[in-house]
């Protein structure tokens, strides 16, 4: 079977290219205009990044005149110290031990001959960890000599591989920046910027409500004790999650910078990997780089414990591994790497898995020649358990193993007999839905329009230019399908991320001859520019003030948390008594995940207090929330003093609370003394 065709076989002319490049350029200029889009631009949050990008700049200057470096490298190095400063050099080196060690086992799964062979193997081993430490999470094991011996093993067995693939990067890193010095400096610069997102303590209110609860539980009690009452979502995939428990016990502290900032690294190097068997110049491959670095809501990713990271680094990862097949050595272990990375995107979440099946079948049919086919069946079961471990655990504790989803199947009493759904998030479906997604993002995401970026738009011509070639056009489909599937149940643009940054990777290649270098360099430097004035649009922390209190602050956590999440602030007040819960009484900042099984919430994540205290606040007398304060065995309360309502105080009043703190209108209040020795699961 001759070798895959690739989108740089067959250039469309240049008139062409240059005219749906143009038409693209036009559609997004009507759009600002049409929707007004251009009064949402963060001009100030949009200075903040170019004062940032010259500090960079001035920083690396003496770096590149003492030490002869080129600026993409002189760069990197002030990013890096950067980040080292504002999260710390425990998080830095606990995140480093453990991609070491994912190295090391991702090299045994990948085949030679990959391009950007380091980033694509550290993102096998990563998921391979976090899939098989998901079987062995309510194990009290998770102690941090545990995993330093597991993740020294395999660096010392592979010590020799590990130095030579160390030392083909460095040699890879000054090729590709030599192919294009100026793109190369120009993309490591916007990855820097987007990386300040790193510096922001976490603050989002999933992550507060949820996703810290598994890592901090393991940082407290080495091990994951999952209760689908009080957190319905307890039991969800949680692959991501215990990446970030494994940084967090390693350093012994919140880690989920370090951790998000090497996805972002090895995300360039999958793209990087992607583009080289499409045969894309050094200036494309940076410009794609450069692309994604400048979509705004990788800020948001960044600051986070959700999966479209990581799920954004496994997807590149398995088209990079599909499109080298024919040239690499080692099918099987192909076989193995491709298994485990699209394991891996079920294992994040259901919702991206199956986004992603257009370019299994794709990868299946394209390279169907070089397969290892009599390993397929092996390769099936070896990627069911990997993905299972939550699932399993979930249905033996509810009887649902896809909690809460699905459950007018399952029919788990941890949640009500329906399907899940979020009625923020039903905008409707239409031929226009991308173009709405870009002018109108906050109809289809918890932002500000224009928090898409515009890359959808500008490069929609060049889409159907691509459409018209054969050499290109499963690939395109594929990957167009990955965008638009996550939007067809429920229209949140959150699940298309991924999608659009390999599509409008896949969209830059070959892009450079069809366009012509001045047209091409044009296009794109215009279009990350304005993805970069927009940027701030994505995520609320950058639309504040968070990120420049937390470069006033000089990583000092407390100063930021206290203006926006008092809540973990007050929460530090409370003894680390196993016996003492809290309570949430806002449903609206459930952020009680830290306490590492000890909080409560009132917030439709527990559907049974959720309507306790609907009903508590009808009594006026305050009765009903001290009876569920009694029946909960609450002796700690957070109080949101804006919306409390009176039954609240009365009860908090008559059950003679104390009130020890209040910081920025959240109150914490005290119950007096339990009398039950009951201790709490």
């Amino acid at each position: 079977m001759p070798a895959t065709p690739t989108i740089a076989d067959a250039t469309p002319p240049s008139r062409a290219a240059r005219f749906a490049a143009a038409a693209g350029a036009v559609a997004t200029l009507a759009g600002l205009i049409v929707h007004a889009t251009w009064r949402a631009l963060p001009a100030e949050r949009f200075a903040l990044s170019l004062v940032l990008a010259a500090i960079a700049l001035a920083l690396a200057w003496p770096l590149q005149r003492l030490l002869r470096w080129t600026r993409a490298s002189a760069l990197a190095a002030v990013w890096l110290a950067a980040l080292t400063i504002y999260v710390g050099l425990p998080a830095v080196l606990a995140v480093a031990l453990l991609g070491a060690g994912a190295l090391a086992i991702g090299l045994w799964l990948t085949p030679a001959g990959l391009a950007a062979r380091a980033a694509i193997a550290t993102v096998v081993g990563l998921f391979a960890i976090a899939m098989l430490a998901g079987w062995t999470l309510t194990w009290p094991i998770h102690h941090p000599w545990v995993w330093f011996a597991l993740l020294a093993v395999p660096v010392l067995l592979q010590r020799g591989a590990l130095a030579t693939t160390l030392r083909d990067a460095r040699t890879g890193w000054r090729t590709a920046v030599a192919a294009a010095p100026r793109a190369a400096a120009v993309a490591v610069l916007l990855l820097g910027i987007a990386s300040v997102a790193c510096w922001v303590p976490t603050m989002q209110s999933d992550d507060l409500g949820y996703h810290l609860g598994l890592p901090t539980q393991l940082l407290l009690h080495a091990r994951y004790a999952p209760d689908a009452e009080y957190q319905v979502w307890s039991y969800a995939p949680w692959a991501g999650d215990a990446l970030h428990g494994i940084a967090f016990v390693l350093s012994r502290r919140d880690a989920h910078g370090a951790l998000n900032a090497l996805w972002i690294v090895l995300i360039a190097g999958a793209l990087w990997a992607l583009l080289t068997p499409l045969r894309a110049s050094g200036l494309e491959r940076w410009t794609a780089i450069a692309l994604f670095a400048s979509f705004p809501p990788l800020v948001w990713m960044a600051a986070g414990l959700q999966t479209e990271l990581a799920s954004i680094a496994a997807l590149c990862a398995f088209v990079a591994m599909s499109l080298a097949l024919p040239g690499v050595s080692g099918a099987p272990r192909a076989l193995a790497a491709g298994t485990v990375l699209f394991a891996g995107l079920f294992a994040l979440k259901l919702a991206h898995g199956m986004a992603a099946l257009p370019l299994l079948a794709w990868a299946l049919w394209t390279q169907r020649a070089h397969l290892a086919w009599r390993w397929l069946p092996l390769a099936l079961v070896a990627g069911l358990l990997l993905i299972a471990s939550s699932h399993v655990q979930a249905w033996l504790a509810t009887g649902n193993p896809v909690l809460p989803m699905f459950n007018h199947v399952f029919g788990s009493p941890y949640f009500p007999r329906e399907q899940f759904h979020d009625p923020r998030w039903h905008a409707g479906v239409g031929a226009d839905i991308l173009w709405r997604m870009t002018f109108l993002s906050a109809r289809y995401v918890e932002g500000w329009n224009g928090g898409l970026g515009f890359s959808l738009i500008a490069l929609a011509g060049l889409w159907l230019l691509r459409l018209a070639q054969p050499g290109s056009r499963l690939l395109l489909l594929a990957v167009t399908a990955c965008v638009l599937l996550p939007l067809l149940p429920m229209q949140y643009a959150r699940y298309a991320w991924p999608g659009i940054v390999l599509l409008l990777a896949v969209l830059v290649a070959g892009s450079e001859a069809a366009l012509g270098r001045r047209a091409f360099v044009w296009l794109f430097a215009t279009l990350c520019a304005l993805n970069l004035a927009y940027q701030a649009n994505a995520s609320w922390l950058h639309h504040a003030a968070a990120v420049k209190r937390t470069i006033r602050s000089g990583g000092d956590a407390g100063a930021v948390l206290s203006a926006y999440v008092p809540e973990r602030l007050l929460i530090r007040r409370i003894p680390d008594n196993a016996k003492e819960l809290v309570l949430a009484t806002d449903p609206a900042r459930n952020m009680v995940a830290e306490l590492g099984g000890r909080g409560r919430t009132v917030s439709p994540h527990d559907p049974s207090l959720h309507a306790d205290a609907k009903i508590a606040d009808g009594d006026a007398s305050g009765a009903g929330w001290a009876a569920l304060f009694e029946r909960e065995r609450i002796r700690w309360v957070l109080v949101n003093a804006d919306t409390a309502s009176p039954a609240l105080r009365a009860a908090l009043a008559a059950a003679g609370a104390t009130r020890v703190e209040a910081l920025g209108g959240i109150e914490l209040w005290r119950l007096p003394s339990i009398t039950t020795t009951e201790t709490p699961p």
